[in-house]
């Protein structure tokens, strides 16, 4: 990684290039500091600028990820380019040079004391991190880590999310779909695996489907729509159910779909005949989930289904407490592996009829959300401040890697509550699906 000389002073790019070159190597990118003198790469695919000493302060501070973030949401560090893969690029050159955290810091503070930039306190937290209260999802602390994360603002998310106002990984059938017809196949799909589409009586009650974790009720307008069926739709979120409310009612389908705000543990009124359960089990946590499968047993009738839609990582993951998505985005939030998840579906009484793998499919999801923000980042700023819309940048840009290696995964499984004799309520086969 050579050196290339700034116009005014090239100091800070030769005190700190040695101890990047060894972290780096030949990460295709460019790297800019305060004082104009960089290194790297300006051929490469991207530049980072570094643009006050304090992002080497907040790095001294907290020599992991966390460090690095709040630098980012501060606007300390800039990314100039595609962030995916300038995140890319450097998390791969990291890998390859093998420096574990122990040999980096005696580096990272003797480069910080040439630079001034050992101080008696540390660069102030930014406002938009969180570090939730109370016991670990409790009804209060997981509406707490909710309301933080969807209370953003509806208009925001509309910028984000586009006129779909989907929060969960699309399906795209062909690889040309826009955002809204890829999320309408997503929703198809999952009502098939729910069986709407099965023995439909023209004179019979509707069936009654509980999506659990509505968001804007996408989900429920879908199925209500297309499917003929009743639904109820729960959030812990004020700020979704105002939304979903108002599009239900402009659907013209208030009087088939009830949005309330409730939690998961507090619905009374089963049975229901489907439950959909969409980028829900992700909040429930590892140490709850048996019983979050089990209250949804419990709210099915016989011959019921429950797909349940959620972001998984091979040997689970539980966010750090001083991790990025911890502090800035889900906090509280889990990853189960897809395995421990089928186990606990089993446990509460489920028969596991089938489990499918999108994971391709989030990160197309995830490139779309970070185009409609990029191309609106303005209007974004204005609505959430500049700090928020850089933690959903950094936040989406980084997940596009995890689900591009394999390192987050999206499975869908569907669960059957039989009949006691052992009679199967589901098709043999997936011809009926698509």
């Amino acid at each position: 990684m050579s050196i290339q000389q700034g116009a005014s002073a090239p100091a800070v790019a030769d005190v700190v290039g040695p101890g990047l070159e060894q972290v780096l190597g030949t990460a295709p990118i460019e790297i800019e500091f305060w004082d104009g003198s960089s290194l790297g790469r300006p051929d490469g695919i991207g530049r980072i600028r570094v643009n006050s000493i304090d992002a080497i302060r907040r790095v001294v501070w907290s020599p992991d990820q966390l460090g690095l973030a709040r630098a980012f949401v501060v606007g300390d560090i800039d990314a100039i380019g595609p962030v995916a893969d300038i995140l890319q690029s450097v998390q791969s050159a990291g890998r390859r040079a093998k420096q574990t955290r122990v040999s980096v810091i005696p580096k990272l503070l003797s480069t910080a004391r040439q630079l001034g930039a050992i101080g008696a306190t540390p660069p102030p937290i930014p406002a938009e991190e969180i570090v939730p209260r109370g016991r670990r999802h409790s009804l209060r602390r997981d509406r707490q880590a909710i309301q933080h994360h969807y209370d953003v603002g509806n208009d925001f998310y509309e910028i984000v999310l586009g006129e779909a106002m989907t929060y969960s990984c699309a399906r795209f059938v062909e690889p040309d779909m826009s955002l809204v017809d890829a999320q309408a196949a997503k929703h198809d799909l999952i009502c098939r695996k729910l069986g709407l589409h099965e023995n439909q009586t023209v004179d019979g009650p509707r069936r009654r489907l509980l999506d659990v974790g509505c968001g804007w009720g996408s989900m429920a307008i879908h199925a209500a729509t297309h499917y003929d069926v009743d639904v109820v739709g729960v959030t812990i979120s004020n700020e979704q159910a105002a939304f979903a409310r108002r599009r239900v009612a402009s659907a013209g389908l208030a009087d088939r779909i009830e949005i309330r705000l409730q939690d998961y543990r507090q619905i009374p009124d089963g049975p229901f005949d489907a439950i959909s359960s969409i980028g829900m089990s992700e909040h429930v946590g590892a140490a709850k989930l048996l019983d979050y499968y089990a209250q949804m047993y419990s709210l099915l009738g016989t011959g019921g289904r429950l797909l349940n839609h959620a972001i998984s990582s091979p040997g689970g993951s539980r966010m750090g407490r001083r991790s990025f998505v911890h502090r800035y985005v889900f906090p509280d939030g889990e990853l189960i592996d897809v395995g421990k998840s089928l186990l606990a579906m089993e446990q509460a009484g489920f028969e596991i009829r089938d489990v499918e793998n999108l994971r391709e499919h989030y990160a197309a999801t995830l490139r779309h959300w970070v185009a409609n923000l990029e191309a609106r980042w303005d209007d974004a700023v204005e609505l959430v401040g500049e700090r928020r819309a850089r933690v959903w940048l950094l936040y989406m840009s980084g997940s596009i890697n995890g689900f591009d290696d394999a390192g987050l995964q999206l499975h869908q499984v569907l669960g059957v509550y039989n009949a006691a004799d052992g009679t199967r309520r589901c098709p043999p086969t997936r011809r009926g699906w698509t």
